[in-house]
């Protein structure tokens, strides 16, 4: 049997739920601390979703024979924040509907005011942690050693014709055959 954590098929829906327990935890240490009032601390849910991200990357990597394509790293990164962000959601949406005392505090003090409920919220969540998923897959592709990315060969322009490895790929337009 397979460690589940070194499973090169699951690695999305692994570290998304990674991300979806840490942004859960966050948030019952927030609440329980009774620091949930303060929105602008969301912005510290970035860095759980860059740690999880990171590591799904770094994964994908180890379980690739040390090998991670920019492209299906994007799709691993953004994968993985999208099920972590997205169950989080879920996990609140139950949490605001059971708590109203949550609810009016998120209430109280979002811009949005009276015009916010538990549906919004998450639905506005939602949005930006695959922005921010993202952003941050983005950034770390460019930071961590992705694959080289396949140059094409050695391309010739001549007077009219496309020429590639000696083969004519391409005539302008209006030329007769």
């Amino acid at each position: 049997m397979k460690n589940i954590l070194n499973r090169p098929d699951r690695i999305p829906e692994i570290y998304g739920t990674l991300i979806a327990l840490g942004l859960i935890l966050y948030l019952a240490i927030m609440y329980l601390v009774g620091l949930a009032h303060i929105i602008e601390l969301r912005l510290l849910n970035l860095f759980i979703i860059l740690a999880g991200v990171y590591y799904a990357l770094k994964q994908y990597a180890r379980t690739h024979a040390g090998n991670l394509n920019y492209f299906r790293g994007l799709v691993t990164g953004v994968a993985a924040s999208v099920i972590g962000v997205t169950t989080f959601a879920l996990v609140l949406f139950i949490w605001l509907q059971l708590d109203q005392h949550l609810m009016n505090t998120v209430l109280k003090n979002s811009p949005m005011g009276i015009n916010l409920n538990p549906y919004i919220s998450c639905a506005a969540i939602v949005i930006e942690g695959i922005f921010s998923g993202f952003f941050v897959t983005f950034i770390l592709l460019n930071w961590v050693n992705t694959d080289e990315i396949n140059t094409p060969k050695k391309v010739e322009n001549t007077p009219g014709k496309i020429i590639t490895s000696g083969k004519v790929i391409g005539e302008p337009l209006g030329t007769k055959h």
